[in-house]
């Protein structure tokens, strides 16, 4: 699931990009970058950390 997770955030980090450059996909593309980044924040301080 980690893998996954890495892969939908470099996704929508480069149609993020792609959107600054040609100006296209309003503020959706902001909303779910943010709602990504809460996801992948979340997911992080939920893991379990070995000792």
């Amino acid at each position: 699931m980690g893998k996954l997770l890495w892969w939908i955030i470099c996704i929508l980090i480069a149609f993020w990009l792609l959107g600054l450059l040609f100006k296209i996909g309003g503020g959706l593309i902001h909303i779910i970058l943010v709602i990504a980044g809460i996801v992948f924040f979340v997911q992080l301080m939920t893991r379990k950390r070995s000792l």
